[in-house]
């Protein structure tokens, strides 16, 4: 494979962001072997550590606990990897990215035609403000916060409490929301058939494996796993565009490109953690070519160090983002509660929930 050069024009960090799409698409074939590598030493891990917490559980639930959860870093590895299915990244196969992403999407409780739609608009519309709803983490405006009824308001901090949206939030979405082919109700058997499909395989799974190992030591360790991958899961989607310098524009200024690379997040974890979420931090390259697998994304950045540059968030930097709450358009930032009612010079009413 031939990897094109950084050219002048994209050799600054402020450079346009069209200027790379070029660049990227040098890195977008995908390997079979290389693929079917990273789906082995994904699944297997899976498998053993499930494994491995049913039998404590006649142990120690402490143990039962440690295996979930390092399992759980496997399920959402498994996740991405149906991510680049629904990007047809992942194989040079239509058919063989469909399939391997409906197979996996009977672990990862998401189906898998219903969420590739779902994150295609996602992809298009990212930080659009006229195309917010679909795929995407409820961010209001400082205007349109402050133009809700008090209990609108109080609902919106409900939304964007911590507690709800990294607890109760992916808990639902994943157990319930997944359920039903919400926003596309009218769009086609097609997406009843993708969740119902899903659905009734998720059920026969549950069965077999309550029969296998009894009820208890099963839905224990099948609900930890599955809710703590969620949580995880749905953090990382928050720090992929939740930050203070992200883009959001109307209609008339929005560009797909510059809110791609500008909108979207490197989350500069430390290597381990970048392998087991299959460099997803590296967002904003994501974003500007979705096509590109997730095992090569590493490489674009030693390649083009520019973009190492853009949007880096480490860790430290990513609990801070937790308390940006509302994107204030004069300014063109994300910011706090706080922070919006400074702007506003106006004191605010609402209990502090946050």
């Amino acid at each position: 494979m031939t990897y094109l050069a950084t050219p002048q024009s994209a050799a600054s960090s402020h450079a346009p962001a069209r200027d790379w799409v070029k660049v990227l698409a040098g890195y977008r074939e995908p390997s079979m072997v290389r693929s079917l590598f990273e789906l082995a030493v994904t699944m297997v891990p899976i498998l053993i550590l499930g494994g491995a917490a049913v039998w404590s559980t006649s142990i120690s639930y402490w143990l039962t606990v440690l295996f979930s959860a390092a399992a759980s870093g496997f399920l959402v590895r498994l996740f991405m990897i149906q991510h680049d299915c629904s990007h047809g990244a992942f194989f040079k196969s239509k058919r063989a990215n469909d399939w391997t992403g409906r197979v996996i999407s009977v672990l990862t409780l998401t189906p898998f035609d219903l969420w590739k739609r779902s994150h295609n608009v996602h992809h298009s519309s990212q930080g659009n403000l006229d195309r917010r709803g679909i795929g995407d983490i409820m961010t209001l405006t400082v205007e349109e916060y402050n133009s809700r009824s008090f209990s609108g308001r109080l609902a919106y901090r409900l939304y964007r409490n911590p507690f709800v949206l990294f607890g109760v939030g992916p808990i639902f979405i994943f157990l319930f929301h997944h359920r039903v082919p919400i926003g596309f109700l009218r769009a086609g058997m097609k997406y009843w058939l993708s969740t119902m499909g899903t659905n009734i395989a998720v059920a026969a799974l549950l069965i077999g494996g309550i029969a296998a190992v009894g009820w208890l030591p099963f839905l224990v360790v099948y609900l930890l796993i599955t809710m703590l991958a969620a949580i995880i899961g749905v953090w990382l989607f928050y720090v992929q565009h939740q930050f203070e310098q992200t883009v959001w524009d109307g209609n008339d200024t929005w560009q797909l490109h510059e809110a791609a690379l500008h909108g979207s997040s490197f989350y500069d974890l430390p290597q381990p953690l970048r392998w087991l979420t299959a460099n997803i931090g590296i967002h904003h390259v994501h974003h500007l070519n979705s096509r590109v697998p997730f095992y090569r994304l590493q490489q674009v950045l030693r390649d083009h160090p520019p973009l190492a540059r853009i949007g880096r968030m480490t860790i430290l930097d990513s609990f801070k983002t937790t308390r940006l709450k509302l994107w204030d358009t004069s300014t063109r930032r994300l910011v706090s509660f706080k922070t919006a009612r400074a702007l506003c010079g106006e004191k605010e009413t609402l209990p502090m929930i946050q």
